[in-house]
């Protein structure tokens, strides 16, 4: 089980979050204008990354905020936490 620092609560067991997908997923600028190719690629498709990959994560049974997490997709291992306005940081290990 993770142990992932909310930045509000602190420190909580997975179990109370719930896993929003790949982060960030920017909506097309002209929704009338897009394709439905593009839709289709906003809509369904994701990275998938195995190695550092950037999610946002709900506090479900705590503060009810969603942020973004940095973690490592094979070992789980959480390498950042920030806000859904801040920038995504620079880490070392990214590919």
């Amino acid at each position: 089980m993770l142990l992932i620092d909310c930045p509000w609560c602190g420190a909580r067991a997975e179990n109370e979050f719930r896993c929003g997908g790949e982060s960030p997923i920017v909506r097309p600028a002209e929704p009338a204008a897009t394709d439905d190719t593009a839709w289709a690629d906003y809509m369904f498709f994701r990275d998938n990354v195995k190695g550092i990959g950037f999610e946002r994560w709900h506090h479900r049974y705590g503060c009810g905020l969603w942020f973004n997490i940095a973690r490592d997709t094979v070992s789980h291992r959480i390498l950042a936490v920030y806000g859904m306005t801040d920038p995504r940081p620079a880490l070392e290990n990214e590919a």
